[in-house]
């Protein structure tokens, strides 16, 4: 049997290190701990997002997406681009 993923709308923002405020979920952390999220911006070496199955390293280019539960997770950019295309919505049907 073959099946298809159901199409959804999820929400997504690219990760880089020096753009403020960082995507939701995204934080410093200690890749020797990795569940210490770093508080001093000044002594992160790496960064992290808690998803569903743990703790995920994300590298500067990843996309956070927001999946339909609410939960976020990181996603390469050459996998992103295979897997979504941007929508574009209609501004008068927009409340």
């Amino acid at each position: 049997m073959k099946y298809r993923k159901k199409p959804i709308v999820i929400e997504a923002e690219q990760f880089f290190p020096d753009c403020h405020p960082w995507p939701k979920g995204v934080h410093g952390v200690n890749p020797n701990h990795p569940n210490f999220i770093i508080k001093d911006s000044s002594k992160v070496t790496a960064w992290g997002i808690q998803t569903l199955e743990g703790w995920h390293l994300v590298s500067p280019g990843d996309w956070i997406i927001t999946g339909i539960k609410g939960e976020h997770y990181p996603v390469k950019p050459d996998i992103f681009e295979l897997t979504y295309e941007r929508i574009f919505e209609d501004r008068k049907n927009v409340s």
